[in-house]
């Protein structure tokens, strides 16, 4: 008679196959959609990657060091002098900016006034037009921009996406309830839309790379919403004299 200890273990689960190309699991395989040759801009664009953000399932930088041949990343907590070949400690360019939301203490012109003035920057004396984007997650993008700002302010210009509103709450681009990350405010979205979005306004052929980075990043979330569960809305907690209050206008209706 077989013993326990004679019995072999069972055969360990197989690691999901992984696309050479696009280093995505086959199911969510994303090569058909990602340009065949990345495509030209400009813009150097420089990504400032949280390190949490680089664990992240969902993360799509990747999508566009894949689809630009100018656009890469960088782990960092913090931009100081140096961290990045085009943040030279001697003489960054000063046709550099920086995208995010504005506050009282720190204004920012929007997308469509920079359009109106972009022509000055392009000339050999400003140097390459230089585009930062914060990857990570609204709390952990605050904090890198106030850690940042004492550097970047030395040099570059804020920039906000047109309609931005903090008393909006946030849309999302995914046509169901299948929310993969929601955005916090009205104008908010995610790093790929931004930066898509920037480059439909200062490129010279702005609509259709902008046209070309939606497609991927709709197609990346048609993909993921097939293994992911509809979200159902939190309800709204009402306050406890609230709920009294409530309670009370229901036992005299």
């Amino acid at each position: 008679m077989e013993s326990e200890s004679d019995k072999s273990p069972p055969p360990s689960q197989s690691r999901r196959s992984i696309c050479d190309n696009c280093n995505r699991p086959l199911p969510v395989c994303l090569c058909h959609v990602i340009p065949a040759s990345p495509i030209p801009t400009a813009t150097q664009i420089i990504i400032v990657k949280h390190p949490h953000e680089s664990h992240h399932k969902l993360n799509t930088t990747p999508l566009l060091t894949k689809s630009l041949v100018n656009a890469t990343s960088i782990i960092s907590r913090k931009l100081k002098p140096n961290l990045h070949p085009l943040l030279a400690d001697d003489k960054p360019s000063p046709a550099t900016f920086y995208l995010f939301p504005p506050t009282p203490s720190s204004p920012a012109i929007t997308l469509s006034e920079l359009k109106n003035s972009i022509t000055k920057f392009r000339n050999a004396e400003t140097g390459p037009l230089v585009l930062i984007a914060i990857d990570a997650t609204w709390k952990h993008a605050k904090e890198m921009v106030s850690a940042s700002e004492g550097y970047l302010t030395k040099f570059a210009t804020r920039v906000c996406l047109d309609g931005f509103d903090k008393e909006m709450e946030g849309g999302s681009i995914y046509d169901s309830e299948l929310v993969l990350r929601k955005e916090p405010c009205g104008g908010c979205v995610s790093t790929v839309e931004a930066v898509a979005r920037w480059l439909g306004a200062v490129e010279e052929n702005g609509p259709e790379i902008e046209a070309r980075l939606i497609g991927v990043l709709r197609e990346t979330v048609r993909l993921q919403a097939q293994f992911l569960k509809p979200m159902k809305p939190r309800p709204k907690m009402l306050k406890k004299g609230k709920q009294e209050e409530k309670s009370s206008e229901k036992s005299f209706g």
